[in-house]
């Protein structure tokens, strides 16, 4: 993998972890709050793997391949969450996750 490439990857995660906080943040003041609690969660959850997954990466930590495959299981759930709801934020969340998820697999792979 170049370094482009692994550059791109933390910038995934990093812009994933800012579209899931801002996601949780908008869906808590969504009218039907109890509805949103499964995005919220995985939200969270989607936030802090990237960033972790990121700071493995940047300090080129011999987890960080290993932490990449799971922070694209948590961005694909995430995604495929944030994707049921027609909200902006959501769907922006979802979009952000997916392009996390792919960066991140091609991270995981890489030899």
């Amino acid at each position: 993998m170049s370094e482009a490439d692994f550059k791109a990857c933390i910038e995934a995660c990093y812009a994933c972890a800012a579209a899931c906080d801002h996601c949780s943040a908008a869906c808590l003041q969504e009218d039907d709050v109890k509805m949103m609690a499964g995005c919220i969660a995985v939200d969270m959850d989607c936030a802090q793997v990237c960033r972790t997954a990121a700071a493995f990466m940047a300090r080129g930590s011999a987890f960080a391949r290993d932490l990449c495959r799971l922070c694209a299981d948590v961005c694909t759930a995430c995604g495929e969450e944030c994707g049921k709801h027609q909200m902006d934020h959501c769907q922006a969340c979802a979009q952000a996750c997916r392009a996390c998820a792919d960066a991140c697999r091609r991270m995981a792979g890489a030899a």
